[in-house]
């Protein structure tokens, strides 16, 4: 039986001209990266009748968020077991087509509420609303070049396996998470000067679901007593559990993230073998409810700071400890510093229920560009700050106030807006205080 037209055996021979193929594209707004910080950014823009184009270096759409496995949005909520939601808008109907998936899980911890959640799940929600917006994606495309004109980015040169694009718009958002698109254009960037680590995550299967987990704090005890033994480089580390599954994500690696090309190749190797030593931890030390666990999927290697733009206004920690709400604030949290600066741990230093630290516009902002805004790992300030606002609620945030202002900027300059309209924009993600997740 068969279907559909007859079968046609011919070929059509094809030889490489030596031209390479290229496609031009223009825009309102070009958004690099489509992690949670440009896919935000983008559908945004998209709702405030912009045309958008979303580029990012994988060939497919959500960034860390998704091919990373990170599993968890943080910095969405208040502190405190019930604490409410920080940012709103477009996390709103993230979060219901999550919930009528059955794909998240909040968890009410002593210090605030998490949201686990599953990655496919994710992805679909970012592909189903970037293909709805009416947003182009470009995917599997290299920058390899950037063209100004004073102040002003005009155009995104891109490699890909397909041929060359070329993007042109009146206003670009750099969400790469290293500031490929600051950096390339030629204006200053900030890197760290000791390391900061990032972690291979991966989900596991075959948990014993009858069978109550470890409590965090005896899981990292136990990790940092056998660590050495297996031959793990991070002596820390945790499990993000659903409730009722055998799988959970697992956070229990520290990996190098240089901004070199073998080194960075590399970084995959090594993670995957952290977390194999880590699987071999936690079948022998938990045999009764791990022993038969394997992996279902590596993510790709987690990247939490490498480099980012010199902006207008940089964010020091005391300003986040102070609870400093700058007069351009467009986004707030309470997450931890989560600086990760040594291979074997890292820095947690927490706050308390009423505590609410805020993002300055400015720090989004290059004092060189007109029409560049920066988002989410992208934006200014030292690594213990940074650290405090580059979690995903935050980020959603930044990348709703990335394309509010550069619609308001239109052919303008970002550096002459009336903050207040920005502020009134996304008055709800500084303001409101309802959300309590159930």
């Amino acid at each position: 039986m068969s279907y559909g037209r007859p079968i046609n055996p011919e070929t059509t021979i094809v030889r490489h001209s030596g031209e390479v193929p290229h496609r031009e594209i223009e825009v309102d707004l070009c958004v690099v990266g489509a992690g949670i910080s440009g896919t935000t950014t983008a559908l945004e823009a998209a709702r405030l009748g912009q045309s958008v184009v979303i580029v990012d270096g994988m060939p497919a759409l959500g960034g860390q968020a998704v091919n990373s496995i990170i599993g968890t949005f943080c910095g969405l909520y208040r502190n405190g077991t019930h604490g409410h939601r920080f940012t709103f808008g477009i996390v709103d109907d993230m979060l219901d087509w999550l919930e009528r998936d059955e794909a998240l899980h909040y968890r009410h911890g002593p210090m605030t509420t998490v949201v686990h959640y599953n990655e496919i799940s994710l992805s679909r929600w970012v592909e189903t609303r970037i293909d709805q917006a009416g947003v182009i994606p470009v995917t599997g495309a290299t920058l390899r070049g950037v063209t100004t004109e004073g102040r002003r980015i005009t155009a995104l040169h891109l490699v890909t396996r397909y041929g060359d694009v070329t993007i042109r718009a009146q206003g670009f958002a750099d969400c790469s998470g290293d500031a490929a698109l600051t950096y390339l254009a030629g204006f200053e960037c900030r890197e760290p000067v000791e390391k900061i680590y990032g972690s291979q995550q991966a989900v596991v299967e075959g948990i014993k679901v009858d069978v109550e987990p470890p409590a965090r704090e005896e899981l990292a005890q136990r990790i940092a007593e056998k660590a050495e033994d297996y031959g793990l480089i991070r002596k820390n580390g945790l499990m993000f559990y659903f409730p009722g599954k055998d799988v959970a994500v697992m956070n229990m690696t520290h990996v190098e993230t240089p901004l070199d090309p073998i080194e960075a190749s590399r970084t995959g190797l090594i993670g995957k073998d952290q977390v194999d030593r880590g699987i071999q931890l936690l079948r022998r030390e938990y045999p009764e409810i791990f022993g038969e666990i394997t992996v279902r999927s590596y993510g790709l290697p987690g990247i939490r700071q490498t480099r980012w733009i010199k902006a207008k206004h940089h964010i020091v920690v005391d300003e986040v400890v102070n609870q400093v709400k700058f007069d351009d604030a467009i986004a707030r949290t309470a997450w931890p510093i989560e600086l990760h600066n040594a291979a074997e741990g890292f820095v947690w230093t927490t706050f308390d229920e009423d505590h609410t630290h805020y993002v300055p516009f400015s720090s989004m902002i290059s004092p060189e560009a007109d029409n560049l805004v920066a988002v989410g790992r992208c934006i200014d300030g030292d690594p213990a700050a940074l650290s405090s606002v580059r979690v995903m609620g935050p980020c959603m945030a930044q990348g709703m106030a990335a394309a509010n202002a550069l619609e308001l900027a239109g052919s303008g300059s970002v550096h002459q807006l009336d903050i207040g309209a920005l502020q009134d924009r996304v008055r709800d993600n500084l303001d409101r205080t309802d959300g309590v997740a159930p």
